[in-house]
């Protein structure tokens, strides 16, 4: 069985530290293989943010970090920095790749950067990202787990949040259903749910996972810091995963199971 804890929005420079503390307990406690980073991993794009976050994921333990940058990871009031080197706080943190890809005998992650300097705050997947990508998962062993992982949003649940959708995910989750995806992780808009997006009889089932923020003060109303835990173990029929929902539990200092969906994943 693999283990992927997908964590986002933590804002380095807004993180509350109990907080902070209590997930790298749970990462602790759990026998992760990877841990996926859905961008907006700083508050402002600032050195000493970028900073604590590499720290941060130094302290997790865990053989794999994929972490890719959210809208607020490129410098916001440094015009020039934003136009020149909007990348550059994050490469120094996380290396040059900004479009990492995990693998092991169980699951496929192909991360990819969806955010762009000019657009401040929207998303956008391009064509050749597309391609890209669905090469890559078509390529894949019949029995992986085939995860993408974008910053903004690929499906919501509200109608507010519709404005928040990556520009071109029409097209990638047609794309990325036929090439045979299993879920796409996202953040952006610090509400933790899961929805299908695509279904097809003989076909993968496509699901869109969301995560809240995981370390943040900047929490939606009336949801806590949350993360998910993804468990997938092959099988040759039935394929499904388990995406569990953990929140902060404030009086117990701790993340906490509050949900648990299992993905049915259909066939290849």
């Amino acid at each position: 069985m693999s283990v992927l804890l997908h964590i986002s929005d933590t804002h380095f420079g807004t993180e509350r530290p109990a907080v902070v503390e209590a997930l790298l307990q749970l990462a602790h406690e759990e026998h992760l293989d990877a841990v996926l980073w859905s961008g907006d991993i700083t508050q402002r794009a600032r050195r000493a943010e970028f900073a604590a976050a590499r720290r941060f994921a130094e302290s997790l333990h865990v053989p794999a970090v994929l972490a890719i940058p959210g809208n607020h990871d490129i410098p916001l009031y440094n015009v020039l920095a934003r136009a020149a080197t909007p990348y550059a706080g994050y490469c120094r943190c996380f290396g040059p790749e900004l479009e990492p890809v995990f693998r092991n005998d169980d699951v496929l992650v192909v991360a990819l950067n969806t955010t762009r300097p000019w657009r401040h705050i929207d998303g956008e997947v391009s064509a050749a990202q597309v391609r890209r990508t669905a090469d890559l998962l078509a390529a894949a062993p019949p029995e992986q787990l085939r995860v993408v992982v974008v910053h903004q949003p690929i499906g919501v649940m509200v109608a507010q949040d519709e404005k928040n959708l990556l520009h071109g995910h029409a097209a990638a989750v047609q794309a990325w259903h036929a090439a045979g995806a299993d879920l796409v992780l996202g953040g952006h808009i610090h509400l933790p749910y899961v929805c299908e997006l695509q279904a097809g009889s003989g076909h993968s089932r496509l699901w869109a996972v969301q995560a809240g923020t995981a370390l943040s003060t900047r929490m939606r109303s009336g949801i806590p810091n949350s993360v998910n835990l993804i468990r997938y173990r092959p099988a040759a029929h039935g394929r499904h995963c388990t995406v569990e929902r953990w929140d902060f539990d404030a009086a117990g200092a701790h993340f906490a199971l509050v949900a648990t969906s299992v993905l049915e994943l259909g066939h290849r």
